[in-house]
């Protein structure tokens, strides 16, 4: 795939929600070259414009999220131990054990009770957030308080590795969908568009609503990466999308139902140009559509997806084909929907 090395760069970076300040400046020195109008609003969105050879019968607004999931410090104990709690969805299971960074420098790692003192049914449950910590090595609340205040935040320890057409990562969640619009703002434009890079979606999808209330959009596409349940122990016709299969489109999830013409026309087109493409086969979660669409006069939306195993959790997984379909795939529907042809 070209230009891994800015992928490699975006998941490198810590962009826990409501702190994307490292994505944003990634982002901001990428984008610089080719936008004709950047604007880093208020909350924190870059929206940059880029001008078409022609201007748009509809509006369309590309999204793609910056922020991760991660932690944030909520007391420090006498022992010097960091209490924290989720920012965004985690499970507990993935969490005993693994390495972070605390404000995106001080290493840490997240302890609970060793299973040699474990019993009873112990063993067999994960261990509730609220009794993990995260240990930095400080012998005291007082040493522990010279680098780390409540407040501040921590994330899974950054990662990256490329192998056998596939990437694996921190944050891939949603930095592919990032990689996804960077790369298309490179490319000549036949429609002027809003490219939007939102943060706090995994909170509550806070920036693209107040992105979209700016650009007041006519049609939107948010780029996402989104659940791939082909793994051990998930009966196939379960596995929502699988990587290798292409891009995956949704016709609903928990906040949006998609508009039915673009969600039909991705996949047709799909297989029109040879472009690998999937339906995403549930309905569950949400991202950044669902506010979108409802913004002001509301707009058309479709989301389209990079299926990642093991997403949220300390490495997800991605094929680099399906990323480099999301790029084929949305970049000729931006013509349809830009040219009115989609309605």
């Amino acid at each position: 795939m070209k230009n891994l090395e800015l992928l490699k760069k975006l998941c490198l970076a810590t962009g826990v929600s409501g702190e994307e300040d490292a994505v944003r400046a990634i982002i901001l020195e990428e984008v610089q070259p080719y936008a004709d109008c950047v604007e880093v609003t208020p909350l924190g969105n870059v929206i940059a414009f880029k001008k078409g050879a022609e201007r748009p019968v509809k509006k369309l607004m590309l999204c793609a999220h910056m922020d991760e999931v991660g932690f944030i410090i909520t007391n420090i104990t006498s022992e010097g131990f960091l209490k924290f709690t989720a920012i965004g969805a985690v499970r507990p299971e993935v969490l005993s054990g693994r390495s972070v960074l605390v404000n995106g420098k001080i290493p840490g790692v997240i302890c609970a009770k060793p299973v040699h003192l474990m019993g009873g049914d112990e063993r067999e449950k994960a261990v509730p957030i609220d009794r993990l910590a995260i240990d930095i090595g400080a012998k005291t609340r007082e040493e522990a308080e010279e680098v780390v205040s409540i407040g501040d935040n921590a994330c899974f320890l950054p990662y990256f590795e490329a192998a056998r057409g596939t990437v694996k990562a921190k944050a891939l969640d949603d930095r592919a969908g990032c990689f996804v619009l960077l790369e298309l703002m490179k490319t000549e434009l036949k429609y002027d568009t809003y490219f939007v890079f939102s943060v706090q979606e995994e909170i509550g999808m806070r920036g693209a609503g107040t992105a979209a209330y700016i650009v007041e959009p006519d049609a939107a596409i948010n780029l996402e990466g989104t659940t791939a349940g082909d793994v051990a122990g998930v009966a196939p016709l379960d596995a929502v999308c699988k990587p290798g299969q292409g891009v995956a489109v949704s016709f609903m999830d928990r906040t949006t139902i998609y508009r039915k013409s673009y969600f039909q026309r991705a996949l047709a087109l799909g297989k029109e140009l040879n472009i690998a493409c999937q339906p995403k086969t549930a309905s569950a979660g949400g991202n950044d559509s669902g506010v979108i669409h409802t913004t002001k006069n509301g707009a058309q939306t479709l989301t389209l997806s990079v299926p990642c195993r093991y997403i949220h959790s300390p490495v997800a997984m991605a094929a680099e084909s399906d990323i480099e379909a999301a790029i084929a795939l949305t970049g000729k529907l931006m013509e349809e929907i830009s040219g009115g042809l989609l309605q």
